[in-house]
């Protein structure tokens, strides 16, 4: 700019003027360019305390209560105060606010495990104006077991920030910790192994181990303790083939930390196949008579007796379920053996009846899942017209899962109705509540989103909805009519009410109920059902309400036994065909159901129905054998010389076919795990790990080298089985604790690492509640940017410019025109004068 005002020959006034501008809007536009702003101080400060409500700190509440609440006495007037608790996870118990703050009733975080200081000084630094100087008191022992706060805070940028820290001087009190569960990974069957448990005690005490295998004891023994860690060994039982769990369980008196007194282990044994036969006392199964003895051992369950836990279906290579309701077994338990089956590649088959697949009440379903058949029969004949409406109890009682179940069943039995099907849902407490009213059934995703939105509240009067299901389908021409009931309560009922239902049932209309729970009136309901000529369904494990309305939909829409006798029309399988090779015996009867788009169809009907069909799912093969084993519908097969021999063909094509893989698991800390391949031959492995409850677990896998991989597991502390496949079709299975945290080891409080956090801060190690109100050493700085003010600044110079060059132009123009009008008028007058002179003369 001054090399260009150098070089300007004519230096006027109005040159300067205008070079003066033009700069000027130049100089503010490049300072806007820097985004340059304004500091203006902050007086407020914020006060932020961070209460650690751990574990490890549990004896400390009372402490920290009292600690904050003397400190509160010395707020002063402009400073703001917010209350936070922090474990494993974070939680607001006060907001920030100027006003006084009382200390609210807590309750227990989510994640009292563990310790994470880095993620709560992360979100209290997050809290409120970043402008503001803020001090954080932290109330915690230290001993934190994720994260690291020390690196965090030193890697932080904010320097209005100061911890300071206060020690929490929890109790110490006496415990004793399991520490070790050693049982070998792998071992043969009728292998005596040895199981050693190791015991960490904090004073010298008694107390009594507990042992048990797949959940059933194995004794118990008094133990003496001594400060320090304690061994004992003991000699287990030989065990069939399988995956078997063990359990060692602590008890001592005085005991702190009750969470620390458990461990699991789990063994492979390796041997002959077992092969659990599921079975009703009203259809006892004839297959554990057909199955060759000599190579398979084989075991019978009544369905009411399934395992609850994964664990319990681990020991057996292979399930069959022989005509057995889904009623009975409920959907928590199908939902372990589909995992089982998936993931540990156990067999699993399952034989028709009339109470199996969809009269089994199976449909959508983890069973069904699992099948190579789906229970919905596709594309038949034209089927009766039908009526069905469905009266749920929805009173306070019933809230929860019962609710959900009974809303998910009642959403089930829309999707197995045909559209021109006639419908109607209806909720009663003390009232009733027409969801969706009797007609026809058009718009199913409808019906489904607002059977799913009801609600539970009031109280219980039952008939009312029975009554009026009855009223709205009595004029209806239909082939059938259906209510369903389902009530968890008790409630007084009318006069005459079951000549009310079995008028009804005279006139074409059906009813049948479902008892949720020991409160509801099983005499009652049972009286019921047998006046309206359906059934009652007393229910103990509310998890069997969807199997059971879904039973009760497709009996009544369909016919699903098709009884008239036949001959199979076999497949491709060629280990099928060769056990039929010299003929096919008759048969008589079997369920109709349709065969999934990728399954194996081993042999079908007349009528292109799957009578039997297997696939591959996840690990497992599974096998759906749709007429029965006693021979009333499988007629001449049942009396056939190689009926033993289709069993066995059956057990061949559902046991796993995997060899036994040369891995070995180490673990390393908590949840982390090695896993090596002492062959040295897979070229990758692929890793499923389920909890105890059936819930799978990510897996992060990471490969180091070759044959070597480690994995970690995010689960809680417990039993987590995991299963590795590889390219050389091996499949190696164990079960593995998740050990409880760090949190539960009795500790002194980590002073160094405190002392360290208030350094990095400039904070202090607080002894008395009152410094924490104390004045921060510095003052919050909000910026305010001037970037908005010197671009308008910019642009008005600009324009003052512009408009003094364009309007100067024009002044000499103005003034020349002037000077010449002048001088013409001017030039005019005189001349008028001499001519005025000469004629006086």
């Amino acid at each position: 700019m001054i090399f260009t005002w150098r070089t300007v020959q004519r230096k006027t006034t109005r040159s300067a003027l205008l070079f003066t501008l033009r700069s000027a809007s130049i100089l503010f536009l490049v300072a806007a360019l820097v985004s340059p702003f304004l500091v203006l101080y902050n007086e407020e400060e914020q006060i932020l305390f961070l209460a650690d409500r751990s574990a490890s700190t549990s004896s400390t509440s009372e402490e920290i209560d009292a600690f904050i609440e003397q400190s509160l006495r010395s707020k002063k007037v402009d400073q703001t105060v917010g209350l936070y608790s922090f474990a494993g996870d974070f939680r607001t118990d006060a907001s920030l606010t100027k006003e006084q703050v009382r200390i609210p009733e807590v309750e227990s975080l989510g994640e009292v495990g563990d310790t994470d200081i880095e993620k709560a000084l992360s979100l209290a630094n997050a809290i409120g104006s970043q402008e503001s100087a803020k001090r954080i008191v932290l109330l915690t022992d230290g001993l934190q077991t994720r994260g690291d706060a020390l690196s965090y805070l030193e890697k932080s940028t904010d320097s209005r920030v100061q911890i300071d820290v206060a020690q929490l001087n929890h109790q110490t009190f006496p415990d004793a910790a399991l520490t070790k569960l050693d049982v070998p990974r792998t071992a043969y069957a009728g292998q005596q192994q040895l199981m050693t448990i190791e015991v960490n005690a904090s004073d010298r005490t008694t107390g009594t181990l507990h042992l048990y295998q797949d959940d059933r004891p194995l004794g118990e023994e008094s133990i003496e303790l001594i400060p320090g860690e304690n061994q004992f060994t003991y000699p287990l039982p030989a065990v069939d083939a399988g995956l078997v769990k063990y359990e060692a369980k602590l008890v001592v008196e005085n005991d702190h930390f009750l969470e620390n007194n458990r461990m699991f282990a789990a063994v492979t044994v390796q041997g002959q196949p077992s092969v659990l036969v599921v079975e009703t006392d009203d259809h006892p199964s004839v297959i554990p008579g057909l199955l060759d003895q000599n190579t398979l051992n084989v075991v019978t369950l009544q369905a009411k007796d399934l395992p609850s836990t994964l664990s319990g279906y681990l020991p057996y290579q292979a399930i069959i379920f022989d005509n057995v309701p889904g009623t009975v077994v409920g959907e928590e338990k199908m939902a372990l053996i589909e995992q089982t089956v998936k993931n540990f590649g156990t067999g699993f088959m399952m034989t028709g009846g009339t109470d199996s697949f969809g009269l089994g009440g199976y449909f959508k379903t983890p069973i069904e899942t699992l099948l190579p058949v789906e229970m919905e029969v596709k594309g038949k004949e034209e089927l009766p017209s039908l009526g069905l409406v469905i009266t749920m109890d929805r009173s306070g009682s019933m809230s929860g899962s019962k609710l959900a179940l009974a809303r998910e069943a009642a959403a089930r039995s829309v999707d197995l109705l045909r559209e021109k099907d006639t419908f109607g849902f209806t909720a009663f407490d003390d009232s009733i509540w027409e969801v969706v009213p009797v007609g026809p059934l058009d718009d199913k995703k409808d019906v489904t989103e607002k059977i799913l939105s009801v609600p539970a509240a009031g109280g219980t009067n039952i008939f009312p909805s029975v009554a009026k299901a009855y009223e709205d389908l009595a004029d209806l021409s239909l082939q059938r009519k259906h209510v369903i009931l389902l009530t968890d309560g008790q409630s007084p009922m009318p006069a005459g009410y079951l000549e009310i239902i079995e008028e009804a049932k005279s006139n074409n209309t059906t009813l049948s109920t479902v008892g949720i729970g020991s409160d509801a009136d099983q005499s009652l309901l049972e009286a019921m059902a047998v006046a309206g000529g359906g059934r009652y369904y007393g229910v103990s494990d509310e998890s069997t309400v969807p199997a059971i309305l879904s039973r009760e939909t497709i009996t009544m829409t369909r016919t699903y036994i098709e009884d008239d006798p036949f001959y199979m029309k076999l497949g491709n399988i060629a280990e099928w065909n060769e056990l039929f090779a010299k003929g096919i015996p008759q048969m008589n009867a079997y369920i109709a159901t349709t065969a999934k788009q990728t399954a194996d169809v081993a042999a079908i009907s007349p009528k292109e129905d799957p009578i039997l069909a297997e696939w591959k799912y996840g690990l497992g093969r599974t096998v759906a054998f749709t007429s029965d084993s006693s021979g009333k519908w499988s007629g001449e097969l049942a009396a056939w010389e190689k009926y033993p021999e289709f069993w066995n063909t059956a057990m061949t094509r559902i046991l796993p076919s995997y060899s036994s893989a040369p891995y070995v698991l180490t673990q390393s800390a908590g949840g982390k795990f090695t896993i090596t391949d002492t062959s040295g031959e897979a070229a990758f492995l692929e890793v499923s790990a389920v909890t105890e409850s059936g819930e799978e677990i990510d897996v992060m896998e990471d490969q180091t080298s070759p044959g070597k991989t480690n994995i970690s597991l995010e689960a809680a502390p417990g039993l987590v089985y995991i299963s590795v496949t590889d390219d050389q079709n091996r499949l190696f299975e164990t079960g593995v604790t998740i050990p409880y945290g760090e949190e539960y080891r009795p500790k002194e409080p980590n002073e160094d690492l405190l002392a360290a956090i208030a350094k990095e801060t400039g904070g202090r190690v607080l002894n008395n509640p009152k410094e924490a109100f104390r004045s921060l050493p510095y003052r919050g700085e909000e910026r305010r940017s001037i970037t908005t003010w010197l671009l308008l600044g910019s642009l008005l110079l600009f324009f003052a410019d512009i408009t003094l060059r364009r309007f100067s132009r024009f002044a000499p123009v103005v003034r020349k025109k002037l000077t010449v009008n002048g001088l013409e008028t001017g030039g005019q007058t005189s001349v008028t004068e001499l001519l005025k002179q000469k004629r006086k003369r």
